[in-house]
């Protein structure tokens, strides 16, 4: 009885796996998942949790153990999408960026997707004018201590909490001149929602960026927003295609097409490759549902994308879930009373340091602030260097996305990067490409860089996420923007991949010739022999030239095949 209750447990234990899932404020949720449960379960339990309705805008994302990244599919089983072993660590992640942040119906939702631009914020991917910065870094003090209080806050008690990879004296000063002075008496979701609303003005808001390079071998990165596809290249901006200009998202290997119709009928296509081609299927899929999330009009509209060709098979993917206006729709009816949201700010983060918690760095050891400079002042030569752009058909290259500047400035003692003083509107350049730009945060500027998130990395992922050491071993400079391979190296990498092209292009070639002749041989077999009695088959029976041809050729060789047929078929009978 005893080894039949404990086989039975153990199958129980074979049956289930631990599942651990960080949040937005960096806490931890752990629960046991059957084997078989699909993405679907676990999001639902999340949400439960988290007392979330409005749960269209977030996703679960984790990292496999080649240190690429992924979305979990919620229709798909949780233990086949993951190549580790359990238990399993992921994070919940804003997926689609609110169009209007401050339109979302409840107040639990803008306090997530705060927590997330913070993230952003913090982690160089929304760049901003040192105005903006100052103004969000205010309104993230506000929502987190309140009003200022002089018992409580000493002088200078702004330069122990940190927003920014790295910020100025100057900048720290205007963040606590406008925390004392304008923001008094605000709430803590006042605050954020006016952080929401000034997060939302900003050109790089919602961007995720995927690092790769364009046909020249440039780095470029390549980004998705609510309102289109971005890219980022060197220090500019050299494309922005609104999401209903998009026509058709394509991926071969490491390659990645991008089908676009501008004004006029002008039509372009992009190309650019990505490190690896799990890198660019992920991409893809990225594109894929975000252009079907933002541009459809209803999700009985989606449809299932192939990145084939006619004789390839290739892969298949289908968002599965509802658009942005369905979502908003979905929202109006929300009718419930508000649920109780557990501000996290006094809770020390591992990924984005709660402002609260210890002076500015302090918390960082030595060896990983000498990484966060390195990696830093790598992003700045790199966008120094490289002024290309991606050569395009009838496509001009925008001005400069982040030039340097006189205002910008480099302490000499620490190399620290502060926020240019420039003006800047981002705003001012929701054009079709090519866009004319201004200056940006530089502080921020490791989103375009080759580290896209920090060292950290938030931790999605105790199996580890790309750091700047990690991202140089996933191969064909994975980072995109550290420029430390040799020419020899490149040289022979671009002459392997012209190769295999051009093998590539011929075999496809001879297959389109075979199933072409193999077609015309089906055709006139189905011409001479059948009785099929259609119009424009006895059209053509009845030229003078199939006739001709019929009898001249194709009847004398039809008996020489016959006539070897029985050969062989005699042979194999006296054998």
């Amino acid at each position: 009885m005893l080894s039949r209750l404990m086989s039975s447990s153990v199958r129980n234990l074979e049956r289930e796996f631990m599942c651990t899932v960080r949040l937005l404020d960096d806490t931890e949720y752990t629960c046991t998942i059957q084997r078989d449960a699909k993405g679907q379960y676990l999001f639902d339990l999340i949400c439960h949790h988290l007392n979330l309705l409005e749960k269209d805008y977030f996703g679960i994302r984790y990292v496999d153990p080649d240190k690429q990244r992924h979305w979990l599919e919620y229709t798909k089983s949780i233990s086949k999408q993951m190549k580790s072993q359990p238990p399993f660590t992921m994070c919940l992640r804003v997926k689609f960026y609110p169009p209007d942040p401050a339109a979302l119906k409840e107040e639990i939702t803008r306090y997530l997707v705060f927590l997330q631009i913070k993230r952003d914020l913090y982690h160089g991917r929304l760049l901003c004018k040192t105005s903006d910065a100052a103004m969000l870094a205010a309104y993230i003090l506000q929502a987190e201590i309140g009003d200022y209080d002089p018992g409580k806050h000493p002088e200078g008690y702004s330069s122990k909490f940190q927003f920014f990879p790295k910020h100025s004296e100057k900048l720290e000063r205007r963040i606590a001149e406008i925390h004392k002075t304008e923001l008094i008496g605000q709430s803590p979701e006042t605050a954020e929602l006016k952080f929401l609303q000034k997060a939302q003005m900003l050109e790089t808001y919602g961007v995720d960026p995927h690092p790769c390079k364009d046909v020249s071998g440039n780095p470029a990165f390549l980004a998705f927003t609510p309102f289109g596809f971005v890219v980022l290249q060197g220090n500019k901006r050299v494309h922005f295609l609104k999401w209903n200009e998009v026509t058709k998202l394509k991926f071969e290997g490491k390659t990645f097409h991008i089908y676009a119709n501008q004004k006029e009928d002008k039509k372009i296509i992009l190309t650019y490759f990505a490190p690896t081609p799990e890198a660019c299927k992920h991409l893809w899929k990225c594109g894929v549902e975000n252009q079907a999330f933002y541009k459809l009009e209803k999700s009985s509209q989606v449809r299932t994308v192939s990145s084939s060709n006619l004789f390839f098979k290739g892969s298949r993917f289908r968002y599965s879930g509802r658009v942005a206006k369905e979502v908003m729709e979905q929202s109006a009816k929300i009718k419930r009373e508000p649920p109780e949201i557990h501000r996290a700010g006094l809770v020390p983060s591992r990924s984005c340091p709660s402002i609260t918690h210890g002076p500015r760095l302090s918390s960082v050891p030595r060896t990983r602030r000498r990484a966060v400079h390195i990696s830093i002042m790598e992003g700045l030569e790199s966008l120094r260097d490289s002024a290309h752009s991606t050569p395009v058909r009838s496509v001009s290259h925008g001005d400069s996305f982040i030039p340097r500047s006189r205002s910008q400035v480099t302490d000499s003692s620490d190399g620290t990067a502060v926020i240019s003083d420039e003006t800047y509107s981002p705003s001012n350049s929701m054009l079709p490409t090519p866009v004319a730009e201004h200056s940006l945060e530089l502080a921020a500027s490791r989103q375009i860089n080759g580290a896209p998130c920090s060292i950290e990395e938030e931790k999605e992922s105790e199996a580890g996420t790309p750091t700047v050491g990690d991202m140089s071993e996933l191969g064909a400079d994975s980072r995109a923007a550290g420029p430390m391979q040799s020419a020899g190296g490149e040289a022979a990498l671009s002459e392997t991949e012209q190769v295999n092209k051009f093998v590539l292009s011929v075999l496809r070639l001879l297959l389109v010739t075979i199933g072409l002749l193999f077609v015309l041989l089906l055709l006139l077999i189905i011409l001479t022999e059948s009785d099929l009695d259609i119009a424009f088959l006895r059209d053509i029976r009845q030229t003078p030239e199939f006739e001709q041809f019929h009898y001249e050729y194709f009847c004398p060789l039809r008996r020489w095949f016959a006539c070897k047929l029985r050969w062989v078929g005699g042979l194999l009978i006296n054998k």
